[in-house]
């Protein structure tokens, strides 16, 4: 059977990727460092416990930081992926223009060890988290894949995705054999239909939704709303 290694398996888009490769029949290598996810008791996180739950199926998990070249080669040389799906990363907006480095840093250096292992490895499929960030301020709509990219990404978060992005072109054409796939994703919502997975983050959310979820669930007392001049009956 194929063997999928999913970065980032336990956080939100990363569970629910998860739950559909084991579905559609592949094996799965799952790897976190749980930043925003919450670890549980130190050995498998929650999600991926409810992910074995879902699907009926085993799952091999890791805590590691994908950035630890080492330990992501030994992962490869013990289970032998066939395919990489990239999903983990430092993810708020707001907190990467207050921590940059650790953005670039993360984002960037996760992608980099995955790709020089994948070499060493001779794996020659990865598809990437990336974001619809990288497209900047909008030209024209609807969107499509010609639309510029990178030109006016709004902070060090939308740049890492954009910058990942080249990198994962310049070694395509630096590698014929290697097929990599960029997944924008325009600020997901919901959650599995059991219930058993949904966005769950660490600290504030930064997705509106996600908050309102937390506030009608009585985590957070209320939602904010800024701004009186809203084409609404009172304004708000």
């Amino acid at each position: 059977m194929t063997t999928a290694l999913i970065t980032g398996a336990a956080g939100y888009i990363g569970s629910h990727i998860t739950v559909a490769v084991l579905d559609a029949g592949y094996n799965v290598v799952a790897v976190d460092n749980c930043v925003n996810a919450i670890s549980g008791d130190g050995t498998i996180p929650p999600a991926i416990q409810r992910i074995q739950e879902i699907t009926g199926k085993a799952v091999i998990f890791y805590k590691i930081d994908v950035v630890d070249k080492d330990r992501v080669r030994e992962i490869f040389s013990k289970h032998k992926p066939d395919c990489v799906i990239h999903v983990a990363a430092l993810k708020k907006m707001g907190e990467s223009v207050d921590i940059p480095l650790e953005y670039h840093c993360n984002n960037i250096g996760s992608l980099l060890t995955l790709l020089e292992v994948m070499k060493e490895f001779n794996v020659t499929k990865i598809i990437y988290s990336s974001s619809s960030l990288v497209y900047g301020n909008i030209e024209y709509i609807p969107i499509d894949e010609r639309h510029p990219v990178g030109k006016s990404c709004t902070n060090p978060y939308a740049k890492t995705k954009y910058f990942c992005e080249e990198i994962l072109k310049d070694t395509c054409v630096a590698n014929k054999d290697l097929t990599a796939v960029a997944l924008r994703y325009f600020s997901p919502v919901g959650a599995h239909e059991s219930g058993q997975i949904g966005e769950d983050p660490v600290g504030p959310p930064s997705q509106l939704v996600a908050f309102i979820c937390q506030v009608a669930i009585g985590r957070r007392p209320q939602l904010n709303v800024f701004g009186n001049d809203f084409n609404t009956a009172d304004g708000t």
